[in-house]
Formats: C-alpha cells, sequence, structure tokens
C-alpha cells in the first residue's frame, strides 16, 4: 500500500506541468499577436517621406523609441508577475481510496473508456476538479461531456468539462480536466444597426470565458464609422479576449492595446472599451470602462446606471479606467450599449429615458430584450440611423440544485 501511495505521488507531479504548458502555451500566442500588430503598423508606414519632413519624423521617431522601452519594460515585469502567479499557484490532491477508484474504472469500462490516473484536486479558490487521463477502448462517439456527467454521478458532485479539453474522447491517451459547476448560468442577447450612410459598423463586441465559470463580454465602438472604426474596435476587443485568456492583468492589457492603437502614427485612432466580468460562482461582477456608454443592471423594475467620465483609447500615452463592482442576483439582467444608442434618443436625456425604458420591461428573454431597445431607439430618431448601435444584453439565473 506505501508503494502504491508513492507511486500515486509521483504521478500527481507528472500532471501538474499540463497546468502550467497550455497556459505558457498562450501567453506565448499572445505576445505573437501584439508582436504581429506592432509588425503591421511599421509596414503600412509610407516610405516616401520628403527632406523637410526628416527632421520633425526624426524626433517623433526618438520620442516613441523612448516611449516604447518603457512599454518593454512594462511588459517584462508583467510576464514576471504572470509566470510568478503560476508558479504559486496551489492545487492540493484530495486522496481516493483504491476501492473507490476500482469502482469509478469498473463504471467507465463499462462504456468502454479506460483509464489510467484519476486524482481529486482542490484549487486555490477551495473548488474540486478532477484530472482524469483516460482513452476509448473501442470506436465510439463518447463526449468529453458525457463523461463528465457519468463522473458527476459516480463522484457525488456537479462537475462540467474544461474549456480546453478535446471534445470526443480518442483511442490514445488524453488528460482531460473537469471542474465544479458554477451555481449561476446566462443567456446572452445582440441587436446591433449600422449608420445609414455606411455598410459596416464601427462596433465589435465578444463575449467569452476567461475561465470556468467566468463570462467576460466587451464592446467597443470605434472612433467615426465604416471600416476605419471597425478595424479599430476589432483590434481592441481581439486582442483584449486574447490578453485576458492568457492571463494578463486587465490593466496592463488595456495599457498595451491603448500603445498599439497610438502606433498609428498621424493616422488618429480610436476606441472605446466596456468590459464586464461575471463570476458565475458568487455572482460578483466587474464593470471597466475607458471613454465608454453607460451600462445597466436591472432587476425587476429597479435599474442600476453605471456611467464613466474618461476618455477612449488611443488619446494619451497612460489610459484612464474606471472600473465599478456589483454583487448579482437571481434573474437580473446586465444591459451594454455603444455611444450611437443614446445619441439617438432626444433632448440628450438619453441616459435617463433609457433607464425608464429598462425599468419597465416585462421581456425576459435576452435577445428580446436587446431587440426591443434597438427598436425603440430607431424609433425615436425616425429610423434615421445617425451612428452605429449596438445593445448587449445579458441575464443571470439561479442553476436548479
Amino acid at each position: 500500500m506505501k508503494k502504491q501511495n508513492l507511486s500515486e505521488r509521483e504521478e500527481f507531479g507528472s500532471i501538474l506541468p499540463e497546468y502550467g504548458r497550455r497556459k505558457l502555451l498562450t501567453y506565448a500566442d499572445s505576445i505573437r499577436e501584439l508582436a504581429d500588430s506592432f509588425k503591421e503598423t511599421e509596414n503600412g508606414r509610407d516610405s516616401v517621406i520628403n527632406k523637410e519632413e526628416q527632421d520633425r519624423r526624426d524626433y517623433i521617431w526618438q520620442k516613441r523609441l523612448c516611449e516604447n522601452k518603457e512599454l518593454m519594460v512594462a511588459h517584462l515585469e508583467e510576464m514576471a508577475q504572470i509566470m510568478s502567479g503560476l508558479a504559486e499557484e496551489t492545487r492540493k490532491c484530495v486522496p481516493m481510496g483504491e476501492r473507490r477508484f476500482k469502482q469509478i474504472a469498473h463504471a467507465l469500462r463499462e462504456v468502454d473508456i479506460q483509464i489510467k490516473n484519476l486524482y481529486l484536486i482542490e484549487n486555490e479558490m477551495g473548488r474540486m476538479e478532477v484530472s482524469l487521463t483516460m482513452k476509448c477502448i473501442k470506436a465510439s462517439n463518447l463526449s468529453a461531456d458525457e463523461i463528465g456527467d457519468l463522473l458527476s454521478v459516480l463522484l457525488n458532485m456537479h462537475l462540467v468539462s474544461a474549456g480546453d479539453n478535446a471534445f470526443f474522447i480518442s483511442g490514445e491517451w488524453q488528460t482531460f480536466y473537469y471542474v465544479e459547476e458554477a451555481r449561476f448560468h446566462v443567456l446572452t442577447g445582440v441587436a446591433k444597426a449600422v449608420k445609414e450612410t455606411e455598410k459596416i459598423s464601427g462596433d465589435n463586441y465578444a463575449f467569452f470565458e476567461r475561465d470556468t465559470g467566468n463570462l467576460t463580454a466587451l464592446l467597443s465602438d470605434g472612433m467615426g464609422s465604416g471600416e476605419k472604426a471597425c478595424a479599430d474596435s476589432t483590434m481592441v476587443v481581439e486582442l483584449m479576449q486574447k490578453f485576458l485568456e492568457a492571463g494578463f492583468q486587465m490593466e496592463m492589457a488595456i495599457q498595451m492595446i491603448n500603445s498599439a492603437l497610438l502606433t498609428g502614427g498621424e493616422n488618429t485612432n480610436m476606441s472605446t472599451l466596456d468590459m464586464c466580468s461575471l463570476d458565475l460562482y458568487n455572482g460578483e461582477c466587474r464593470f471597466v470602462k475607458v471613454g465608454s456608454a453607460c451600462s445597466y443592471i436591472k432587476r425587476q423594475h429597479l435599474v442600476d446606471r453605471i456611467s464613466s467620465g474618461n476618455l477612449p483609447l488611443g488619446i494619451f500615452q497612460k489610459p484612464d479606467m474606471e472600473a465599478v463592482g456589483r454583487t448579482l442576483m437571481d434573474g437580473d439582467y446586465i444591459i451594454m450599449v455603444s455611444d450611437g444608442v443614446l445619441d439617438a434618443l432626444s433632448q440628450g436625456i438619453g441616459e435617463d429615458m433609457l433607464s425608464e425604458l429598462i425599468g419597465s420591461s416585462n421581456l425576459e428573454n435576452p435577445g428580446e430584450m436587446a431587440n426591443a431597445i434597438l427598436n425603440f431607439c430607431i424609433h425615436q430618431c425616425r429610423g434615421h440611423i445617425r451612428d452605429d448601435m449596438t445593445v448587449l444584453v445579458i441575464g443571470i439565473w439561479k442553476k436548479e440544485d
């Protein structure tokens, strides 16, 4: 029995690098994305300049060189912090008796799954994780989610497959991770309208899970409209998502994106950033705003308005950002809008009018709510869409036990 425990400890040590390996690969991809964005900016510059402009441009480039050196130092410090945090992560292995392991192995064998390692792990948040190395011994189409459902019954805990697991169980040995299911679930809805003189919207958005049990919504409004605004807001949304998924601190991610916008040279690049990060385990919600329009939290007929007074990204070397925290409850809704929505409402009272509209709504489906808000705004401006409009709605509900 002692030999078996020693073997288990040795095997457990061998799976820990997999956590770090996955994260480090994501870090590397994010750094490459940032490098590519700077390369594209540099390659896109006009190489033919006249002598008269040379001195002025030399000064500008020298100034930017100093700024880039400072930024590089900040990047390296951030990477050091990320890697230090990764090294300090603690996971506690919860012992599993041999009899219980054999029972689980037998149950999985019944569905043609052979297992090699099974570990119960308590993470730094006190939540349970399961690491399972397995393969399919016959041709079948069992998915990671189906195995998660079976493990939930066998281990008497609600488990879901981690987001980076393979979808199907193959005939090769693979390690799958399962985590405790979150207390809340969400539905999202989106409604958009393009400026009447344009073919493409300058607004862009994304919903994604930064970690299992965390939903992040991003909304960016590029300066102006059309392709140029769309390109700027696309870069903001895509880079922000990559940095957050990689584990960068929110402040550093915003700083790096702001620097990428500033490298646009004489072409002004400005975009707003509106971010909502929602923890589906405890309902904690954090809003981060950089030059964005108001956001709203609807609780039955009460509405909490979250506003900011700062400027968009791409103006100053150090962006100004505002963060606000809230705790959500079962049945709450989050509404995020771009500037065009408030501008469409008459007499400069868009924020108050929208609060009243949201509070009086009895709609429960987030998609229907988003469309109702957008249609109301279009009606208020008599069908003349003078700016891109985007409405994001997130509904949160507690899961039944």
